[in-house]
């Protein structure tokens, strides 16, 4: 297992700079990817720490970062949304590149893996996606604040605390989220799309996968990760998740 981490920062695509951690590959180098962290989790959740480390020990180098006004990265998360979200994943993609690691694969979480298939459609050297319980629709993040729906659009903004977290969502955020359309994102995506999902995913249901396999066009490939819950907090569940993320995209890392 390789334990290089290199810690960066780069600007995010509106203005704080994001915080993040570049996971470096055992040799040889096979490729480079990036991932993108669930609703208000973060770089070092354990399915973020977990699969890119394993992927890193695998030979494929991994930048996982902090969105907006979580971890270690600067702003404010309620000035954020799921449309900042897929621009920032991109915006990660390119610093990747132009520091001359070209990311081929893009890996996301929950509400990431969602992200990452939107944010696909803006770099142009990611060739594989990989979405892990991610929800079919970004707006199925509302059961996360369902009862706060209404004082936010009436106030434009509640208090939200999530996850030990107390964070502000605002009316922007609400309303760009439910706004979002994966369907026609994940029909043209053109690339290689890899669908993990859990049976017994108690926060994001197996439907999602469902859906957006039924969506996409080959080539395109489904996992169950059986046993395991939606956070990947089980004994090498994210282990697991991360050793066949690296045997699926094999043929997609390597120039061609």
């Amino acid at each position: 297992m390789t334990d290089v981490a290199e810690r960066v920062w780069f600007p995010s695509t509106s203005g704080p700079k994001l915080a993040g951690v570049v996971d470096h590959p055992a040799a040889p180098v096979r490729g480079w990817g990036v991932f993108s962290h669930g609703f208000t989790l973060g770089k070092e959740s354990p399915a973020a720490s977990r699969i890119c480390k394993q992927l890193a020990s695998e030979g494929i180098g991994m930048l996982r970062f902090d969105n907006v006004g979580l971890g270690d990265s600067e702003g404010d998360w309620g000035d954020g949304s799921f449309s900042h979200k897929v621009a920032d994943t991109a915006q990660a993609v390119r610093f990747m590149n132009e520091s001359g690691r070209e990311v081929r694969l893009v890996v996301g979480h929950s509400f990431g893996g969602a992200a990452v298939i939107a944010a696909a459609h803006h770099v142009d050297s990611v060739r594989a996606v990989v979405s892990i319980g991610a929800p079919y629709q970004p707006g199925h993040v509302e059961h996360n604040y369902d009862a706060l729906v209404e004082r936010c659009l009436a106030d434009g903004e509640a208090p939200f605390l999530i996850g030990g977290k107390a964070l502000t969502l605002r009316r922007h955020f609400i309303e760009d989220v439910r706004a979002a359309d994966l369907h026609e994102q994940i029909r043209t995506l053109h690339r290689a799309l890899l669908v993990m999902h859990s049976p017994t995913d108690n926060t994001v249901g197996i439907a999602n996968a469902s859906e957006i396999f039924r969506a996409a066009r080959h080539p395109r490939s489904f996992v169950s990760l059986e046993g395991a819950d939606h956070l990947l907090t089980g004994r090498n569940q994210a282990k697991r998740a991360a050793r066949i993320i690296s045997a699926w995209a094999d043929p997609y890392l390597a120039d061609q």
